[in-house]
């Protein structure tokens, strides 16, 4: 299995709002700490603007911040909203399946259950999961100094 661009550019920019709570970020400073097409990543965040995540402030002070706190947001529905589209083989997509074994296939029911069970396992895990407590993602994604040393602190303790 494979994510799309968009789905991991989408985790990377929840991640960067979560990081940085109370401070609204612009686009251009998550492409670079998240080392990402600004182009792209705006595509998705208008995506992920559309589909409530997040929060955009047009204009100078402008930027983009999360809906919800961190911890009621679920990995599994993003992924649901970004990879949706893409069908995880020829055979789930009824327009451009080809293939001469659908019919008789076991497999696709196999695959079926394989895939729920992946979005299952991503329905258990928040944003606060992938974030909370995540010194190397807090650096990596530039906050402040003075909530980076709190969050040494934390690990330290």
């Amino acid at each position: 299995m494979r994510l799309t661009t968009k789905t991991n550019l989408a985790v990377r920019v929840l991640m960067a709002c979560a990081v940085n709570d109370a401070i609204t970020l612009r686009s251009a400073e998550i492409a670079t700490a998240c080392n990402a097409s600004l182009n792209h990543l705006l595509q998705v965040v208008n995506a992920l603007q559309g589909f409530g995540f997040v929060d955009t402030i047009r204009g100078r002070s402008g930027g983009l911040r999360l809906t919800r706190p961190a911890a009621q947001i679920s990995i599994g529905d993003v992924f649901r909203v970004f990879e949706s589209g893409v069908p995880f083989a020829e055979c789930f997509s009824a327009e451009t399946n080809t293939c001469p074994l659908s019919e008789t296939c076991r497999l696709r029911g196999y695959l079926s259950r394989a895939v729920e069970a992946f979005y299952h396992e991503l329905d258990m895990v928040t944003l606060e999961d992938l974030t909370k407590g995540n010194c190397g993602l807090t650096a990596l994604l530039e906050v402040p100094d003075s909530l980076r040393r709190t969050c040494t602190e934390s690990a330290l303790t």
